[in-house]
């Protein structure tokens, strides 16, 4: 079966349109099939349609996405109620222990991102990794600190990133690989991203965290914001009077 390869995280600046769509284009190139982008809450409708066309000529799938940044869990509950059934990826941002403990345990939550650099302010531990466990959020790693950060940097996120691998593999966490970029010199191809994640050891979940966890968590939010959706399994299929 034809692998789906996605990037659930492409920075694009909407306001340049052509920088935009040559970065898209190069996506598709390289050979992925599904992108999200994260979008700005007051991202205006026809900014999207924009968007979703450039995809479209592009032949290739997009996502809307918004990353979360919550200074306190009420904070963040009252985004998820706001934003939620806006987009198709939600991503919180983990900055404080307390943000991410209330993130891992949200289901309505699709990606847990801890973007520091320093291992004290990482908060994927153990406990994190079981709260999620039993919610269906999965642990972002982006590969863009590793392409940009050089010597005892690298080195300091790579031990990280090999602690927090190990502890979502003990927990059943499902992983995602995300590009991060900013820019078409920081793309790469997804088996090179799946490679790359030999790095921080996750060897044989590699492949997975490019194609079918991504790919999983679109399709399941789609299924949720359809319509037809009633609950986890059960859709209406036809409706009327000779239901």
């Amino acid at each position: 079966m034809k692998k789906i390869f996605a990037d659930l995280h492409l920075h694009l600046n909407l306001k340049e349109p052509i920088a935009t769509s040559r970065i898209i284009n190069k996506t598709a190139t390289l050979g992925y099939h599904l992108i999200a982008v994260p979008l700005p809450p007051e991202t205006q409708a026809d900014e999207t349609a924009k968007l979703q066309r450039i995809c479209r000529e592009a032949k290739i799938d997009f996502a809307p996405r918004i990353d979360i940044k919550a200074k306190r869990p009420d904070d963040l509950m009252q985004q998820l109620r706001r934003f939620r059934r806006r987009f198709e990826v939600v991503c919180v941002v983990c900055e404080s222990k307390e943000v991410a403990r209330q993130a891992a345990k949200d289901r309505r939550v699709d990606l847990l991102n801890f973007p520091s650099l320093d291992a004290r302010r990482r908060f994927f531990d153990r406990a994190e990794a079981e709260l999620a466990s039993n919610s269906l959020a999965a642990l972002e790693i982006d590969m863009k600190p590793l392409l940009v950060l050089e010597g005892p940097a690298r080195a300091r996120l790579l031990s990280s990133l090999r602690r927090e691998t190990a502890i979502a593999r003990e927990f059943h966490v499902p992983i995602v690989v995300s590009s991060g970029a900013t820019s078409e010199m920081l793309l790469r191809k997804p088996r090179d991203n799946a490679a790359l994640a030999s790095l921080f050891d996750l060897d044989d979940w590699s492949l997975a965290a490019v194609s079918e966890n991504p790919k999983a968590i679109v399709e399941r939010n789609r299924q949720k914001l359809s319509p037809n959706f009633v609950a986890p399994g059960i859709r209406v299929i036809r409706e009327g009077n000779d239901c």
